[in-house]
């Protein structure tokens, strides 16, 4: 697991906080910038054996080779037991961490025969307490990497709050945010923040030239600059979807997306909706588009593509939860400026 060279300057944050580090991080920015990635990385500096000074993991001791492994016993991934089973064909990056991880929580939730949930449930903070109250098998820290923290729900969040509070010593807490203001205000005031920001365009598109990207900079411009997202939609089936969607924008053929199936496909749609949205908005007052969509009609005005923008907010959000997904598909439909 190697740092690009955009997160540089977040890993040096990490990396300073290595020698005393603090019983709770809240390692927070936009979606696509390899926050997890570096969460995961932080984890396996500290859990490392050999590592002096401390810079970077040598991913040979035991402790690396069972951190990478997916079985190191002084860590635990928290996560909605959703992202086990999202795009799995387009997850050819994740770790050997992530994979074990998820791989097991596919394997518990398909044994019980339950629906896995998109929420961080209090029954996976609850099964926290031992962990962090016992003594760490390797002599070091007890890690808990949450991520996406903010998909914790109140009851959830507050049993964590008391972890945080009264931590127990040796253990430590590494919360990853996609929208931190979406945690309670008592969990963030008790972390160290460490922001990922957005690299900028030329270093990004750089990076994904240098992966081989074919249209980085599109790509990039689709994914609101986050390289690891556009990256993700470059090699996936999720990118292609997308423009696919795009082109039934384009050629004002509505009808072709209203068929919508499955709550991935919604929330894919709403959010293609919604970066047009704001593109058509932007292109009403005559500032180039954002996110490179360039579809649908041109007809809107900037009141109308805004007022359809945050309409759609709250749709992304009902995607997770649809009653009839073909019903969903067709209102978020309705309301897009036709030519």
């Amino acid at each position: 697991m190697t740092i690009p060279s955009f997160q540089q300057d977040a890993w040096n944050r990490l990396v300073n906080l290595a020698e005393q580090v603090p019983h709770a991080l809240l390692v927070h920015g936009p979606q696509g910038v390899g926050k997890l990635q570096l969460a995961e990385r932080f984890a396996q500096l500290l859990l490392c054996e050999t590592a002096r000074p401390r810079m970077a993991p040598c991913g040979s001791c035991d402790g690396c080779r069972w951190f990478l492994a997916g079985h190191h016993p002084d860590v635990r991934l928290v996560e909605p037991e959703t992202i086990a089973y999202e795009d799995q064909q387009n997850r050819s990056g994740d770790s050997s961490f992530l994979r074990a991880n998820r791989e097991a929580v596919r394997e518990r939730v398909e044994a019980k025969k339950i629906k896995p949930s998109a929420e961080i449930k209090i029954e996976q903070v609850r099964a926290l307490y031992d962990f962090v109250n016992l003594g760490s098998h390797r002599g070091g820290k007890r890690i808990v990497l949450v991520h996406p923290a903010e998909a914790m729900n109140p009851i959830s969040a507050n049993g964590l709050l008391k972890s945080l509070e009264e931590p127990p010593a040796g253990a430590m807490f590494v919360l990853v945010s996609h929208r931190p203001a979406r945690l309670l205000p008592t969990v963030r005031s008790r972390c160290v923040s460490v922001p990922v920001p957005l690299p900028g365009p030329a270093a990004a598109q750089a990076w994904l030239d240098a992966q081989g990207v074919r249209d980085a900079a599109r790509r990039l411009a689709f994914a609101g600059g986050a390289p690891l997202k556009a990256l993700e939609d470059a090699k996936g089936e999720r990118g292609s979807r997308a423009d696919r969607i795009l082109e039934a924008l384009r050629s004002n053929d509505l009808e072709r997306l209203e068929g919508a199936r499955d709550r991935e496909t919604l929330e894919l749609l709403a959010e293609v909706l919604q970066r047009c949205a704001c593109d058509g908005a932007l292109a009403s007052f005559g500032l180039p588009p954002k996110y490179g969509c360039q579809g649908g009609s041109k007809s809107g005005t900037g009141r109308e593509w805004l007022a359809y923008a945050r309409r759609l907010g709250h749709d992304r959000a009902l995607a997770r939860h649809p009653l009839n997904p073909g019903l969903h598909a067709t209102a978020m439909l309705d309301g897009f400026p036709r030519k």
